[in-house]
């Protein structure tokens, strides 16, 4: 089946409902909505990541627009495309692609159990284990106590890390004596939020050399820090993610990736994403997912979308136990094998 014949898949949809979720994680308190959509005695689920709670209490207050009828996915894509989603402005354009995303993936949920199916037989891909890292900051001042404790209970954890100006020589040689790195974000994109991470030349040089082998996410490329950049070996290992929220981000990039970290909820729309996935594998493009601090379903439904599609990067969509304040006894280890689930589910 073609991306074009999957957005033909008919669906029937007579009632919608929100449930709002709220836990502490490890780096801040996280709030979700998970979307509920109903018809022909089926349920489909999605999950919506906008990261400011008062969205989602908006959401819980007023409901969402009436999109009950009878669409194909691709029409009911146009019409939540349309809709007024959210009561009052979100705090970031990207929200609006969360939001619909939650509502897409739902829909896709319940045509796929409407119709008797599910996505890797409509796409004819197999399921296959998913490896996953681990991501994290390390505090300020930085300190490897959360990594000691999980490789204590996990030997073979790997991690992706954000590094701030504060990592100095010492964490830099003692980090990569674990062998457990995989990829270092530089978060160089991001603006307004808890984790703007400004352009340093000096950090960027000390990753670069310090993790020989270790991707090198979302860099900004600066009169100062472009330089680090212009040597093809270092270029290779760059990926990007913040920028990303379609094709035509993928084809203005600087130059051609070699990686990407694909955020489904990023994209908004599930033809979005599922026709950056086919350039990337026409083009050679390696990627790997990434997360948002899911609550609900929206987890189980990035680790089924790396299993079709790149189980063998370096998944950052870790099982939630990881993100616990405190580290646990009993954590799954990677890789996670896939189950035999109805829909667009991985449980």
């Amino acid at each position: 089946m073609t991306v074009a014949e999957l957005l033909d898949l008919p669906v029937s949809i007579t009632s919608l409902s929100t449930e709002r979720y709220e836990r502490e994680t490890s780096q801040f308190t996280r709030v979700t909505t998970e979307i509920v959509l109903s018809g022909d005695g089926e349920t489909g689920r999605g999950e919506d990541v906008v990261y400011e709670a008062d969205a989602h209490d908006d959401l819980a207050d007023a409901g969402l627009p009436d999109l009950t009828g009878e669409y194909t996915l691709a029409a009911f894509s146009e019409r939540v495309a349309d809709a007024s989603l959210f009561p009052s402005p979100p705090a970031r354009p990207v929200s609006r692609h969360y939001r619909q995303w939650a509502l897409e993936s739902a829909a896709l949920d319940l045509a796929l159990r409407q119709n008797e199916t599910d996505l890797p037989t409509l796409l004819d891909r197999r399921r296959e284990p998913v490896r996953f890292v681990t991501s994290m900051r390390l505090g300020d001042p930085p300190t490897t106590e959360r990594i000691d404790a999980l490789r204590e209970r996990v030997p073979g954890v790997e991690f992706k890390l954000d590094p701030t100006q504060a990592w100095d020589d010492t964490l830099v040689a003692t980090l990569s004596d674990t062998d457990r790195v995989r990829i270092l974000d530089l978060k160089g994109h991001y603006e307004d939020t808890d984790v703007d991470s400004p352009a340093d030349p000096a950090l960027y040089e000390r990753v670069i050399d310090g993790f020989p082998e270790a991707i090198i996410e979302d860099p900004a490329l600066t009169a100062e820090t472009r330089p680090l950049f212009e040597d093809d070996a270092v270029r290779s290992r760059v990926s990007w993610d913040e920028p990303i929220e379609s094709l035509a981000d993928v084809k203005s990039l600087p130059w051609e990736p070699d990686w990407l970290n694909i955020k489904p909820s990023r994209f908004g729309s599930l033809e979005s994403l599922l026709e950056t996935l086919t350039y990337c594998e026409a083009q050679g493009i390696r990627c790997y997912g990434g997360g948002q601090f899911e609550l609900g379903v929206g987890r189980g439904q990035l680790q089924l979308l790396a299993s079709l599609f790149y189980p063998d990067g370096p998944n950052d969509i870790a099982p939630r136990a990881y993100n616990e304040p405190a580290v646990g006894d009993a954590l799954p280890t990677s890789p996670l094998t896939p189950p035999d689930s109805r829909g667009f589910r991985w449980e």
